[in-house]
């Protein structure tokens, strides 16, 4: 018996609760976008009226004005939004327990015990819609399948406020025939080098063979093949299950460009001194460290490397970053924006083999002398204690993003770059 998976994704999310809330502003042009003076001057969501003009995510402020003068541009309020988001979940939940969420606007339900109860997946779909639309006054789109990848594709078909069923016996005519991006983890670098070989669907991914595409995106190329031809069977993850845990990062857009190497060391210690604690207060060492770094034409690329050995001490994710950069980037272009996360966490006091060439009490006197700077900086703030370096650019060395750090759900993979 197939499972019954549901993917809802609320509509226009941040931009529907703030004209919720803003009843003069809600038929008119609307844009949440970054603060422009922090340098986040992106559309980060917008309104039906604002999208009608061509207005895109992602693209700068200015740009968007351009295609509608009139645009209203609200800065982002992400405490309300988690509360929203929140209060959907609270309705997912008296469906099923699986729920596993993808961001704060979206998420997979497994419903298949319940349709007893409630029904099968279209009449569940379209009861949650209801609820979101009566209970909350924002809409939700309902991709309706046996598997994650399919429910996904399903919610974004239709907008707004629709469901959308695709089953084993009408997804080689719904799914097939849509571009290849539109299949989750293609992105755009994945879609240039498919294209390459008029690889243009998802129904030519389907199509092709597994040995060629593994040659090509290696093995992205099995897993995408798989996902096209609908054999995804990835579970949907319980919320509050300690698994959902899988990576702690943090990401800056700084203040200004970084020009120069000693700059972007700068930002990777202000990064890994935010990860690394949050690895500490959370019990957890990394066997992975990935960057992700955009220059100021926002072309943007992900890496990623292991250690020899489980860490959370900031001096470990640095080096490592700082390494990774070195090796990867001839500076074209000066940065824009950087992140780091550690990833394939492990328990903190799980067992570890020791090295024969590692001094070991050196390295517990580190682990030791972190956790004491953690203490300090909770008794008396974050910039009770830096190191030196940070001090050498008062600019970009003065940024706490501890407080904006950022605890990654589980997905379909522990470790890898999505392309």
């Amino acid at each position: 018996m197939d499972r019954i998976i549901l993917h809802s994704d609320l509509n226009n999310f941040y931009a529907s609760v703030e004209c919720l809330h803003r009843t003069e502003i809600r038929n008119k042009p609307v844009a949440v976008c970054g603060d422009p003076e922090a340098r986040h001057g992106i559309v980060l969501a917008k309104n039906y009226p604002a999208k009608a003009t061509g207005i895109q995510t992602g693209e700068v402020i200015w740009q968007a004005k351009q295609k509608c003068p009139d645009l209203i541009v609200i800065p982002p309020n992400f405490p309300l939004y988690l509360r929203f988001s929140r209060l959907a979940r609270s309705i997912y939940a008296s469906y099923t327990d699986q729920v596993e969420p993808f961001g704060l606007d979206e998420a997979w339900l497994d419903v298949t015990g319940n349709r007893h109860i409630h029904g099968d997946g279209l009449k569940i779909a379209n009861e949650i819609r209801e609820r979101i639309k009566f209970e909350m006054g924002v809409t939700a789109s309902i991709g309706v399948s046996f598997n994650k990848i399919y429910a996904k594709l399903g919610s974004d078909m239709k907008k707004p406020d629709a469901t959308t069923v695709i089953s084993r016996d009408n997804f080689k005519q719904v799914v097939w025939p849509l571009p290849a991006g539109d299949l989750l983890y293609v992105g755009r670098a994945t879609k240039r080098k498919l294209a390459r070989y008029d690889i243009n669907t998802i129904g030519d991914i389907a199509a092709a063979s597994m040995k060629f595409l593994k040659s090509v995106l290696g093995k992205w190329g099995e897993v995408l093949w798989s996902f096209a031809n609908g054999y995804d069977n990835s579970p949907v993850i319980r919320m509050n299950e300690e698994t959902l845990i899988k990576s702690v990062g943090n990401s800056i857009t700084t203040p200004r460009d970084l020009e120069t190497s000693e700059d972007v060391q700068i930002i990777f210690y202000v990064l890994s001194e935010s990860v690394a604690a949050r690895l500490r207060e959370h019990g957890f060492k990394c066997r992975t460290v990935q960057i992700h770094i955009r220059d100021k034409t926002l072309f943007t690329f992900s890496l990623q490397g292991k250690f020899h050995k489980p860490t959370n001490l900031s001096g470990d994710l640095a080096d490592k970053a700082i390494s990774l950069f070195r090796a990867n980037y001839s500076w074209p272009n000066a940065i824009r924006s950087m992140g780091l996360r550690g990833c394939d966490l492990v328990a903190a006091d799980s067992d570890e083999q020791l090295s024969l060439f590692d001094d070991e009490k050196q390295r517990i006197k580190q682990e030791q002398l972190e956790m004491t700077v953690d203490a300090l900086r909770t008794r008396f703030g974050h910039f009770s204690v830096q190191r030196a370096l940070l001090l050498k650019d008062p600019e970009i060395g003065a940024i706490n993003p501890k407080e904006d750090h950022v605890i990654h759900p589980v997905s379909f993979f522990k470790e890898g770059n999505i392309l």
